[in-house]
């Protein structure tokens, strides 16, 4: 429906697709890995439905957003976000992040406040910290991340089918609660996304979001 430039990368804008529907108090999701603003459409018609304004936007690197070769970490998924609700002078709003989704939704409020936000909301949330350390004895190694990434690396066609399979837990559900079609829809929009931010976003799973979690006052 639209794009705002959130930065530059040499000669080539930056932007983020989002789409902007409804009137009401504005509802920003916030997709998860590895897909988009359309994975929110069976949420979409029961919040317009409610009297909600709806804003859904491809993550960079992911969906019909720019596929720069860095800025995927969450001070820079976080400050797309900033970008995005300036240009659309959103308040009141209620954030809603689901998977990686919830990262962006914690590293803005941490770095930004919620002068612009009116609640949160957190679906299937990634941990305050992934990563195993001295101080995170739950935690988990990072020798896992680091064969998440020799996958990815190796065929990453093929990490996505195993990914989606064991997301879907299609073993047990498919067929039932997720469709072959509906399976291999997700797998075109992961496929589809940039290669280098598809690896870089394993790193950007191990942000410490410890510091910004206290800072959430919504």
């Amino acid at each position: 429906m639209g794009y705002v430039t959130v930065g530059r990368e040499n000669s080539t804008a930056v932007e983020l697709y989002y789409e902007d529907h409804g009137e009401g108090q504005p509802v920003v999701l916030i997709h998860g890995f590895p897909l988009n603003g359309a994975s929110w459409e069976r949420q979409i018609p029961q919040l317009l439905a409610t009297g909600h304004r709806v804003v859904t936007y491809d993550r960079r690197g992911f969906g019909r957003s720019s596929q720069p070769a860095t800025g995927y970490d969450y001070d820079t998924f976080a400050a797309d976000l900033k970008a995005l609700m300036d240009a659309l002078d959103l308040h009141d709003t209620v954030l809603a992040g689901f998977s990686m989704g919830t990262g962006e939704v914690t590293r803005y409020l941490g770095a930004y406040g919620s002068e612009r936000v009116a609640k949160a909301a957190l679906f299937g949330p990634i941990p305050p910290f992934l990563l195993r350390t001295g101080d995170n004895p739950d935690g988990v190694e990072e020798s896992v991340f680091d064969g998440i990434k020799e996958a990815i690396a190796a065929d990453r066609p093929a990490f996505l089918k195993a990914f989606l399979d064991d997301f879907n837990n299609v073993d047990e559900l498919g067929g039932s609660r997720i469709s072959e079609q509906a399976w291999q829809a997700e797998w075109n929009v992961g496929v589809s996304a940039s290669p280098i931010g598809t690896l870089a976003c394993v790193d950007a799973w191990l942000t410490d979001f410890r510091e910004d979690v206290p800072r959430n006052d919504v």
